[in-house]
């Protein structure tokens, strides 16, 4: 059976019983169909795939009221319009990642990834429970947006490199494949940073265009065959510990909804924020053993004067964006206090247990 005919049939049978505090009983609603563009190749392994579980929890917990049809980068919108594309109308909701809009909006890089940042279970505490919501709430509204966190990578790489990296030194100069606040830290040291759309990074380079680049992490980066046009692979997830994929949907179209079908989009949003990340947490492991194993990858740790020198150059950045913009001054200052509160039990639960892990098992 075709998986949108069972998902829809299940759903009016066993799956209706988890439903029913959602489901309303006016079944004979007029269905609500909406869009959704997305920054990833159609059914690209988690972040594509992910903007399908999203969709299909959304008809699912709705009972069919309201369907979602998942257009990849470039059958409605290319992959860098889709902020604009949902903010207009074009589409009802979006998948992506926030720092994309940099240009847009400078403060929604905080609601992706802050280099030397919180982890993933710290950012969805900030989120959730110390009012990071609330803010990403107020700085999209202007743009006529609803944002939600649908997914995260967890852990980045720092990147694929077709030369070793010995020194600061042989940072100079390199073309390399990041956005964001991470993007502009890198530049700090004499890196040049592109910006440019996943589909893209394989061919870049291969011909040239780029010496290095940060995609996601082995799962993606395998998918992707960017082992087979760099032969270094970076460790030092300096530049995204943490990195949240972003829903975002219409405003206007949000606020036509009834109340039910919105807790059942923010409910699906947050189920689909937390499967993303369990699949990662599996996906990445088996695709590390793979990239290392059976096709030979280079392990490397960028040396302590590189990581010295992006950790200055992203203090400097950071303090820069707080000073030039208001909304990013009261943002960061939100992330930056409670990671100062949520780290003090981080470090002496989870990180000391991590260490202690390593000592008996290494």
């Amino acid at each position: 059976m075709e998986r949108r005919s069972f998902l829809k049939t299940a759903s009016l049978g066993a799956a209706g019983v988890a439903a029913a505090p959602f489901v309303s009983t006016a079944s004979a609603q007029e269905t609500i169909t909406w869009n959704m563009v997305t920054s990833w190749p159609k059914n690209f392994p988690a972040l594509g795939t992910g903007a399908n579980d999203l969709a299909e929890r959304i008809e699912r917990m709705s009972g069919g009221r309201m369907k979602v049809r998942v257009h990849g980068a470039g059958e409605m919108v290319p992959a860098m319009e889709v902020f604009d594309a949902v903010s207009q109308g074009t589409a009802e909701m979006g998948h992506s990642a926030s720092y994309y809009w940099r240009g847009k909006v400078a403060a929604s890089q905080f609601f992706t990834a802050v280099p030397f940042g919180m982890t993933t279970t710290e950012t969805n505490a900030w989120l959730y429970n110390g009012g990071g919501q609330e803010l990403w709430d107020e700085l999209y509204a202007g743009h006529n947006l609803k944002p939600f966190a649908v997914g995260n990578t967890g852990t980045q790489m720092a990147g694929w490199f077709k030369k070793e990296i010995n020194s600061l030194e042989d940072m100079q100069g390199l073309k390399l494949r990041l956005p964001g606040l991470a993007g502009e830290a890198m530049s700090g040291i004499g890196v040049t940073t592109l910006t440019i759309p996943g589909s893209e990074i394989f061919t870049s380079l291969q011909t040239g265009v780029l010496d290095a680049a940060d995609w996601v992490g082995p799962y993606n980066d395998l998918a992707f065959g960017l082992h087979q046009v760099a032969d270094f692979y970076y460790t030092s997830a300096w530049n995204e510990p943490s990195a949240i994929l972003e829903g975002t949907v219409n405003l206007d179209a949000w606020n036509a909804l009834p109340d039910d079908l919105k807790a059942i989009v923010t409910e699906a949003a947050r189920a689909s924020n937390l499967a993303m990340i369990s699949e990662f947490a599996f996906r990445n492991a088996e695709a590390l053993d793979a990239l290392v194993n059976e096709h030979g990858v280079q392990l490397r740790a960028f040396p302590d004067d590189v990581i010295t020198a992006l950790h200055e150059s992203s203090e400097q950045v950071l303090q820069k964006q707080v000073d030039s913009d208001e909304a990013s001054a009261r943002i960061y200052e939100s992330y930056r206090n409670f990671q100062a509160q949520v780290r003090k039990f981080s470090d002496v639960g989870e990180f000391a247990y991590l260490k202690a892990r390593d000592n008996v098992l290494s």
